[in-house]
C-alpha cells in the first residue's frame, strides 16, 4: 500500500510502500477514502509546539516516533476483519475515531479516551489516514455511516468538528449569550453551525480574513470582525451593550488573541482555549476571583460525541465545508498551504 509519510520533521512527506497490515483479534483494517488534513497535523511536520518563552515542545518528547503516517480524520470503507471484530462486514462506510486510549486511566474508564494519560492517537502515536489502508486497534473505534453522508464530509467529524463540538459544549452557552468565536477556519465555522443549531446564542466571529469572515457570516455568525482592520475590544463592548462576552472560544490560542480575549469578558465568562498556536500568558490574577473568570482547556470529544455528530450530519444540522482535495503524493502541499492560511474551509487527501 502506498502512505505519505512524515520521515524528518520539516521534510517533505515521502510517499512509501508498505505491506499492507493483516487485522487479528478486534482489529479491522479500512481501506481509506478520505482523510482530513488538520493544524495538529502541521505540528507534527514541525515537530514540535511552541511553549513558554518561545520554547519548542518537541513531538518526540510527548512520544511521537518518526517516520510516522500522519492523518487522523479518517473515512473509508471495511477492507477485512480479525476474528473478534464484530457488528461490521466487508465494504461497509465507516468513520474511525482516532483518539485512542491505553484503557486503564481513570479518563478511559469514564469513556474520555480523548483525555488518557497514555494516549495511542491514530495519525499521532499510531500510523493513520495518510495512506490507502489504515489498521484500527479494535472495531468499538468505528461508526457505521451511509450513502446519507458524503465521504469527504464523513472524515472532517472525528476531529475538525469533534474539536468544535467539545468546545462549544465546554462553554456551556445558553440562549441569548455572546459568545466570540476567534479563527474561522474549518474548526471555527464548524463550531458556528454548531453554536447556531445548538445553543441560541448570538454568535460574534473574529478572524483577520475577510473571505474567512464572509465564510463565517454564510454559516451562521451575527456579527463579524476584522481584527487587523477594527478595534477588537472596542467592537466586541459595543455589540455587547458594554457588559462583554460571556464566552470566548479561542481556535488560534496564541499569545497576542488571548491577551485580547481577557479584555472584552463579562463576568462569570468562560474563556475555552482550542488551538495550539502556543505561547504564554500573564494574568491579572486579581480579576480571577473577582470576575469569576473560567479558563478552559478542550481536546477533541468523546466516542459517544462523534456518534452524536454523525447524527446531526445526517439530518443536515451541520455541514462541513470542504475547499480543497489532494491526492497522496500533493501531502506536502497540502500541508503548506493548512500552513500558510490558504485552506479557507477544510482540506481532503484521497489517496
Amino acid at each position: 500500500m502506498k502512505s505519505a509519510r512524515i520521515t524528518k520533521p520539516h521534510e517533505p512527506l515521502e510517499v512509501q510502500q508498505l505491506e499492507i497490515p493483516k487485522p487479528m483479534g478486534p482489529q479491522v483494517l479500512v481501506k481509506v477514502r478520505s482523510s482530513g488534513v488538520c493544524h495538529s497535523d502541521i505540528h507534527l511536520w514541525d515537530g514540535g509546539y511552541e511553549g513558554l518563552d518561545g520554547q519548542i515542545l518537541k513531538t518526540t518528547d510527548r512520544g511521537v516516533k518518526y517516520p510516522l503516517t500522519p492523518g487522523h480524520e479518517i473515512a473509508g470503507t471495511i477492507e477485512s476483519l480479525g476474528d473478534q471484530a464484530e457488528g461490521f462486514s466487508k465494504n461497509e462506510k465507516v468513520i474511525v475515531y482516532p483518539w485512542i486510549g491505553e484503557g486503564l486511566c481513570p479518563a478511559c474508564r469514564s469513556g474520555e479516551e480523548n483525555l488518557c494519560d497514555k494516549p495511542r492517537s491514530l495519525g499521532v502515536y499510531l500510523d493513520g489516514g495518510y495512506s490507502e489502508y489504515v489498521l484500527i486497534p479494535s472495531f468499538k473505534y468505528l461508526i457505521k455511516i451511509n450513502d446519507d453522508l458524503d465521504m469527504d464530509a464523513a472524515a472532517t467529524l472525528s476531529c475538525s468538528a469533534l474539536t468544535a463540538y467539545g468546545a462549544v459544549k465546554n462553554a456551556n452557552l445558553k440562549p441569548n449569550d455572546n459568545v466570540v468565536i476567534v479563527g474561522t477556519g474549518g474548526l471555527g465555522l464548524m463550531a458556528i453551525q454548531l453554536a447556531r443549531s445548538v445553543t441560541g446564542a448570538r454568535i460574534i466571529a473574529l478572524d483577520i480574513n475577510d473571505d474567512k469572515l464572509k465564510n463565517a457570516k454564510d454559516n451562521g455568525a451575527n456579527d463579524v470582525i476584522n481584527s487587523k482592520k477594527e478595534d477588537t475590544v472596542k467592537s466586541i463592548m459595543e455589540l455587547t451593550n458594554n457588559l462583554g462576552a460571556d464566552a470566548v472560544i479561542d481556535f488560534v490560542n496564541a499569545s497576542k488573541t488571548v491577551e485580547v480575549d481577557m479584555q472584552f469578558l463579562r463576568r462569570r465568562a468562560k474563556v475555552v482555549l482550542v488551538g495550539l498556536f502556543g505561547g504564554e500568558l500573564k494574568l491579572g490574577l486579581v480579576s480571577m476571583p473577582t470576575r469569576a473568570y473560567r479558563l478552559i482547556g478542550s481536546y477533541t470529544g468523546t466516542i459517544n460525541d462523534l456518534a452524536e455528530l454523525v447524527s446531526l450530519a445526517k439530518r443536515g444540522v451541520i455541514k462541513p465545508l470542504i475547499s480543497n482535495r489532494f491526492k497522496l503524493d500533493q501531502a506536502t502541499q497540502a500541508l503548506t498551504m493548512l500552513k500558510e492560511g490558504k485552506i479557507a474551509g477544510r482540506g481532503i487527501i484521497n489517496p
